[in-house]
């Protein structure tokens, strides 16, 4: 009997590199949460957020570039090129929505 394998996804490559990136990100709204603890001044947590926005988006932006050149690569040869970019669409739509 073989062991079950781990499916290959688009960021399986840099898997590493995502996690460390997520972790700093987890680290930043550590930090976030110690200024309102302390009472940083309004600005200053607003700067904060706004880098972990561009941090997260950063971390989407290169998820959707491993999806687009694996994911969709795979379903296209699937016969499912139309249903992989609807997906992705979607996907974009949900990234690109804010407030």
């Amino acid at each position: 009997m073989t062991a079950p394998t781990t499916p290959t996804r688009g960021y399986t490559a840099s898997k590493d590199q995502l996690l460390a990136r997520l972790r700093r990100i987890e680290g930043q709204v550590r930090g976030i949460e110690k200024m309102v603890e302390d009472d940083r001044y309004c600005i200053d947590v607003l700067t904060q957020i706004s880098a972990i926005q561009a941090a997260l988006d950063k971390v989407g932006l290169g998820l959707l570039d491993g999806h687009a050149r694996h994911c969709m690569h795979d379903g296209a040869a699937e016969g499912r090129a139309d249903e992989m970019a609807t997906e992705m669409m979607a996907a974009v739509g949900r990234l690109m929505k804010r407030g």
